[in-house]
């Protein structure tokens, strides 16, 4: 062939290669989803991300600490969705203009564990106070987060509604991890003390040796979940169009049903319960 034709032809094939080429994922296709360690040690993010990616194109990087570090993350505009369990800081958020909109995702609720001697003797009870009473009167050790996570907001408001100041104890028999839940949890069965964490964290958890659920049922044990999607016109780098696809799968039946899919042992740890609130 001439040189000529030749070069008539190669753009014409280049052309067509791009045409015909399938369609690829660029580096913007992907968001980063500040959420917490409770969600992610429970495996729900392994579960729901590929479905997520596979309907989509579209990758979630998740960045897993506690609520209070993942909402200044988010506000630091460092990710496109916020997704924890601490309803009024979510509210905050919102107000104060961080976040569009928040919405209601799932729940499943907080236990109370404890090594198997009970030195407190709050097994079988379902006021969660009373336990917290218990475990103070005897001075025995209690492992908190102490990482201003939304489990360790609930715990303080709960010793708070005991009457109790547990930081007046640290150190003693008040022991504050600064960890996430998994590492907490871990810290709790090694020196034989309780601690309160999500359930669904609490199944997954593979350490739990002669440590058992010990108080359960209490309604002011819930643990709501909450989807915000990060501000774009307060954070000019957030991907507010692939982040919204994001909470609209989350929200959307199949979303939902996603998550009511989950299961660890056979048992169900997120009930999904979407709201815009």
């Amino acid at each position: 062939m001439h040189a000529k034709a030749l070069r008539s032809v190669v753009p014409a094939l280049l052309v067509a290669a791009l045409v015909l080429a399938p369609e690829r994922a660029t580096a913007e296709d992907f968001i980063i989803v500040q959420s917490t360690t409770s969600t992610q040690n429970s495996g729900l993010y392994d579960h729901l991300l590929p479905q997520f990616r596979e309907k989509t194109g579209i990758e979630v990087r998740v960045v897993a600490v506690g609520t209070g570090q993942a909402i200044k993350n988010a506000q630091n505009c460092d990710g496109d969705v916020l997704l924890v369990h601490a309803k009024a800081a979510e509210e905050r958020f919102v107000a104060e203009g961080y976040g569009v909109s928040r919405s209601d995702v799932m729940y499943n609720d907080f236990v109370l564990v404890g090594p198997a001697a009970d030195d407190a003797a709050i097994a079988g009870g379902k006021d969660v106070t009373a336990a917290l009473a218990k475990i103070e009167a005897a001075a025995a050790p209690f492992a908190s987060r102490g990482d201003d996570s939304g489990t360790h907001k609930k715990e303080l408001a709960l010793w708070t509604a005991a009457g109790i100041d547990p930081l007046g104890a640290s150190g003693t028999w008040y022991r504050e991890t600064g960890s996430g839940m998994g590492a907490t949890l871990n810290i709790a069965v090694g020196m034989g003390a309780y601690a309160m964490t999500d359930r669904a964290t609490w199944i997954a958890f593979g350490n739990k040796a002669g440590h058992r659920i010990l108080v359960e049922g209490d309604e002011r044990l819930f643990n709501q979940y909450g989807i915000i999607l990060v501000n774009p016109e307060r954070c000019a780098n957030v991907k507010a169009e692939q982040g919204q696809r994001f909470i609209d799968w989350i929200l959307s039946d199949e979303g939902q049903s996603a998550i009511a899919d989950y299961r660890r042992d056979g048992k169900q740890l997120f009930f999904p319960n979407a709201r815009i609130s």
